[in-house]
Order: structure tokens, then sequence, then C-alpha cells
């Protein structure tokens, strides 16, 4: 035991792993190029029997067409059903603001028959 204070002697560190279990990395480079290839090309899948591509953040259909359906008709008819939808909203507050202005008259229709009925009581109890 030393006087004035202890030794300190670390343990060491055992030897790092790889971290990386392929061996692409020890490729030179002409081999990496044929394993790996260069130009990786857009990708694109097969889904039900139609082929798409990735470009510019969307999927498009290869040959253009989705599900036998063009791109721009597809937007078309989008379009239409969005306004579609929005007329039938319109639609709907208009049957609305019917109902509720048939039910105030409704109210007030009732209300003057028994105004006019309490009237012709009174005017039966005067004769």
């Amino acid at each position: 035991m030393p006087l004035f204070g202890s030794t300190f002697s670390p343990k060491k560190t055992p030897p790092r792993k790889s971290a990386s279990l392929s061996n692409l990395h020890n490729l030179d480079r002409s081999t990496r190029e044929v394993e790996l290839g260069l130009d990786y090309g857009t990708p694109t899948m097969n889904l039900a029997g139609q082929s798409l591509k990735f470009e510019n953040g969307q999927w498009i259909a290869e040959t253009g067409v989705s599900g036998g359906v063009d791109r721009r008709e597809a937007q078309r008819l989008r379009r239409r059903n969005q306004q579609l939808e929005e007329e039938n909203n319109l639609l709907r507050l208009k049957v609305d603001i019917l109902l509720d202005m048939l039910s105030e008259t409704t109210a007030e229709s009732h209300l003057m028959e028994k105004e006019l009925d309490e009237l012709k009581s009174v005017s039966r109890r005067r004769k």
C-alpha cells in the first residue's frame, strides 16, 4: 500500500469487433462496382400485375396507365368527386335550414290557432 495515495492502473479494453460483418469493404473498387453496380436506377415493383416505378416522390405506372385508368383521367375523377362532395354538403346544409324554417313556421301556426281558439271562446262568452 503506497504512503500518499493509491496506484491507478486501469484495465485494458478488449479489442473492438469489426463494425460490419460484410466483407464488401475488403473488396477493391472495380470488384465492388461489378458486385453492387454504380447505376441503381429507379425503384420498381410489380403489384397485382401492374408494374410501378418511383419517380419524383410518387409511384407511377410504367405504362402510363394505372389499373386501366389514365393518370389525367384519375385526377379529373378526383376533382369531380371533390366537387360532388362539396355540392352534397351544401345541399345537406340547405335541407337543414329548410327543416328549421318549417319547424318554426309550424310552431307559429300552432300558436296562432291556439290564440284564435281562445278569441273564439271569449267571443262566445260575451254573447
